[in-house]
């Protein structure tokens, strides 16, 4: 449920994402979520990858400015309404959503994974777990 996002920030230039993109590839360290979030100058771009701590160890001794950050992966249903069934909780506990993207890949059930980061990551897992149970019968499924 929790899992490790590692962060850099870039420079809005040609060619920089490609290089970060090129130095985790040449590590075999897969991407399986990531989310870009730009201004006119900089980027901000989250991972979750396959190996978190090497993932940040390998951006650092490239040069880049890391931030890692706990996460929240929640499996949920492929139907309408179903991010209901996770911002409500969220909402309930007065837990502040900061951003939300999706996983690339399907969880144990095959259904999607999102990645969630909240203000209070532990109170957000309880929140969902509650919910979860209540609503679907079952456990949270994660990473």
């Amino acid at each position: 449920m929790c899992v490790k996002q590692v962060s850099v920030i870039l420079e809005n230039v040609p060619g920089v994402f490609m290089s970060v993109s090129e130095c985790l590839a040449r590590e075999n360290i897969n991407i399986r979520a990531i989310s870009v979030a730009d201004t006119s100058d900089i980027s901000t771009v989250r991972f979750v990858t396959d190996n978190p701590e090497k993932t940040a160890n390998v951006l650092r001794s490239s040069g880049y400015k890391v931030i890692e950050h706990d996460v929240i992966a929640v499996e949920i249903p492929d139907h309408p309404g179903a991010l209901r069934a996770v911002l409500k909780p969220l909402k309930d506990a007065n837990i502040n959503v900061h951003y939300f993207y999706t996983y690339l890949g399907r969880g144990e059930s095959g259904q999607p994974i999102v990645i969630i980061g909240v203000d209070r990551t532990a109170d957000a897992i309880e929140a969902l777990k509650k919910n979860w149970v209540h609503t679907f019968g079952n456990e949270i499924y994660a990473l």
